[in-house]
């Protein structure tokens, strides 16, 4: 991260914050309470911040006796169902160590295409901020469908934060920051800044992470760090474990320069519809 960047992570009033499953669940539980102490200091120091978090079916896996992820489309809904509300309990019993109150936020892919549910949308997560409340943000897998559904929470975690103009966007997962290629293979280098619409030429990365319970490998990172970047709102990718540092300013993780002409232009939506960002 170069001095600019650093700074506009201290100065930004408004971040999203993305977590996936694999970092959350199973023998990584634990690390809700390290991700909740970074949010806290954030929330604290006056920003707001938005939190979307996968790990609802992973969470419900073993109360369904599943020993691994469910293929098939009603075992991962009724998974879902049990894992969410676990999940949010998780996150709201340690938020109660800093009085900060938690709101549940479930959408869906179409909720986000369809102009009339994204204005509710919208409004919504600004009252929530406005009231210091601090949404969690998931996709509503219990009637998700393959067809609609948005693949993984990164692409979801841009989306929201296009929606909400968010300062920042910090995309986290198990690795550290991008490589050039899967940081176990011979020659990867680790990627500090990609400059505003850089196409990352040569790059070659993994589709998918080792866990087996989530959905986003390192490619959906970039693409949903373009998304967001291209709406005008800078992106840090980097590990969970260094969501501290990262939140701090530190230098962590791989920068995404966002495009320094975006806001108050007009942002083209999946379904085709077109809105202003102020």
């Amino acid at each position: 991260m170069r001095a600019h960047s650093q700074s506009v992570v201290r100065s930004a009033a408004r971040i999203v914050v993305k977590v996936g499953s694999s970092s959350i669940s199973g023998a990584n539980a634990g690390q809700i309470a390290v991700l909740v102490d970074a949010l806290a200091e954030t929330h604290m120091r006056g920003a707001e911040v938005v939190l979307v978090s996968s790990g609802a079916i992973a969470i419900g896996m073993p109360y369904l006796n599943l020993d691994e992820r469910p293929t098939d489309l009603a075992t991962q809904q009724a998974a879902a169902s049990v894992g969410q509300n676990l999940l949010v309990f998780r996150y709201q019993d340690s938020l109660d160590r800093y009085d900060i109150v938690a709101g549940q936020v479930l959408l869906t892919a179409h909720d986000l295409e369809n102009p009339a549910h994204r204005g509710n949308a919208q409004r919504a997560m600004e009252r929530l901020l406005g009231l210091r409340i601090m949404p969690i943000v998931n996709e509503n897998d219990t009637v998700a469908t393959h067809e609609i559904r948005f693949g993984d929470n990164d692409r979801l975690a841009a989306l929201v934060a296009t929606l909400i103009q968010a300062d920042l966007l910090v995309l986290l997962s198990d690795v550290d920051a991008l490589y050039t290629r899967p940081p176990h293979l011979p020659g990867a280098e680790r990627i500090v800044h990609v400059d505003a619409g850089d196409p990352l030429p040569g790059m070659v990365f993994s589709a998918a992470g080792p866990s087996g319970v989530g959905t986003g490998g390192a490619s959906t990172k970039v693409t949903a760090a373009r998304i967001a970047a291209a709406a005008g709102t800078a992106v840090l990718v980097t590990s969970t474990g260094l969501v501290a540092e990262a939140l701090r300013g530190e230098r962590v993780g791989t920068w995404f320069e966002p495009s320094p002409t975006t806001r108050g232009h007009t942002m083209s939506w999946p379904d085709g519809s077109t809105g202003v960002l102020k």
